[in-house]
């Protein structure tokens, strides 16, 4: 790897660490105090409302955001404004289209959660989708330049503001209200949305005449990420929103602090797999399908290097974690959390499978696997709930990963030729090349100093 790809993947795997970090700080910080400020019912019906809107919010990404990305770092110059142009229009098309959804379900979704405050507050997050919509096109168009820095300060403007009231709001107000916090997320949208703006300007540019040959072009790409994407938060929320109507609201927020508590394995995966995207989609192009295998075998191992002591130590003390985050009143999370632990060690296989897949021009492939195992995980979760109550949720989930786990790897080897034991090898060469790349150069400065 030479001198400059060195400096990309230090650089942009720094920010997107960064940014994950970020987010789980001021998510993770939200989230610590709204468990104290909300009772039980109150939490479970806000874990349901984040998880019905981030369904939406990841369907109408999944259409456009590895599209565009792909289609920009690609083409040339002068194909941008015309992209660009295809991009938004799509994007404005699916806006009205998740503000119209909202206004259809909002009083369904209400009565089976047995919560009147839930019409409102879909109805005011309407506002929410404009906003959301252009943040993301700024930040898409920003890493398909290989650029993060805007994204990481529009994100912390974002989370930051959000966690600021909601801290100012346990120290004065106590008392706060659902429909308050929706209001609360509108504005640090719109915020956002403006900061992202200045970094994202000098790659704007349009064309007055939205040529159909880019919509099409963006449409027929991105149509099985939206699929792939639709499949996999399904999977993520519907285990929510199913054991808030056959159980209660309160067990969907018992879930919801399972899944917060085990969220750190995000961290990494998240980083990793936005980097890769737009770097892969490049290689590709230049030395077709034989960059793939390298790029997912170590990709994945970083991550499983970074995973597996912190979900090791999650696995043995989950109590611990537990009451120092959530309190006693949520100790029924503990067994979750030992089973979630080992579908956070799959995720990146996952994750990278889909990424890999989608730089190499396949997500067709991507989709139907990703469709077929959403389909086996709601089956699963619908009578392991029955049966289990709020821990069959759980099982499903680990059933129908490990079975995608054997078929994305059946399916990789195939195709590049990946060797499901080499991200571990990987992973266990991670921490001595560490130490001797960033560790000990930093050592023998400070030693000299």
């Amino acid at each position: 790897m030479n001198s400059t790809n060195k400096r990309y993947w230090l650089k942009s795997g720094t920010l997107n660490l960064l940014l994950n970090v970020q987010n789980l700080i001021f998510g993770f910080g939200s989230f610590f105090l709204l468990i104290r400020i909300l009772n039980k019912h109150d939490f479970g019906v806000w874990a349901l409302f984040v998880a019905t809107t981030t369904i939406f919010e990841t369907a109408r990404n999944g259409l456009l955001q590895n599209a565009l990305i792909r289609f920009l770092s690609a083409s040339k110059k002068e194909h941008h404004a015309p992209i660009l142009s295809a991009s938004f229009f799509i994007s404005g098309i699916l806006t009205v289209f998740c503000i119209a959804l909202n206004f259809l379900l909002a009083g369904y979704l209400s009565k089976i959660w047995h919560s009147e405050v839930l019409v409102r507050m879909f109805y005011v997050y309407n506002i929410a989708y404009i906003f959301q919509g252009i943040l993301f096109q700024f930040q898409w168009i920003e890493q398909a330049h290989l650029s993060y820095y805007g994204t990481v300060v529009s994100n912390m403007v974002r989370q930051g503001l959000f966690f600021s009231f909601v801290l100012f709001s346990f120290i004065f107000f106590p008392g706060i209200s659902l429909l308050t916090l929706v209001y609360v997320q509108v504005g640090c949208l719109f915020f956002s949305m403006t900061v992202e703006y200045f970094f994202a300007r000098r790659h704007l540019s349009f064309s007055l005449d939205v040529q159909k040959k880019w919509v099409l072009e963006l449409f027929h790409f991105g149509k099985y990420a939206f699929g792939t994407y639709i499949s996999a938060i399904l999977s993520n929320t519907i285990n929510q929103m199913m054991l808030g109507a056959m159980v209660s609201a309160d067990a969907a927020g018992v879930y919801n602090v399972a899944l917060r508590v085990t969220n750190i394995a995000d961290i990494p995966t998240n980083a990793i797999s936005t980097i890769v995207f737009p770097q892969s989609a490049r290689r590709f192009a230049e030395h077709g399908q034989g960059a793939g295998k390298y790029m997912f075998e170590k990709s994945v191992g970083t991550i499983l290097a970074l995973l597996i002591p912190v979900m090791a130590l999650l696995f043995i003390f989950p109590h611990i974690v537990v009451n120092l985050i959530a309190g006693h009143k949520y100790s029924d999370t503990i067994p979750l959390i030992r089973i979630i632990v080992l579908t956070c060690l799959i995720n990146p296989f996952q994750r990278l499978f889909g990424t890999i897949l989608d730089s190499m021009g396949k997500p067709r492939v991507n989709f139907i696997v990703i469709t077929l195992f959403a389909l086996v995980n709601l089956t699963l979760t619908y009578f392991f709930i029955g049966w289990f109550n709020i821990i069959g949720a759980v099982y499903a989930t680990l059933i129908a990963d490990l079975a995608f786990l054997l078929v994305s790897q059946i399916i990789l080897w195939r195709l590049l030729g990946v060797n499901f034991f080499y991200p571990f090898i990987y992973a266990v060469r991670f921490y001595p090349e560490f130490y001797e790349q960033y560790v000990k150069p930093v050592y023998r400065k400070l030693k000299r100093a």
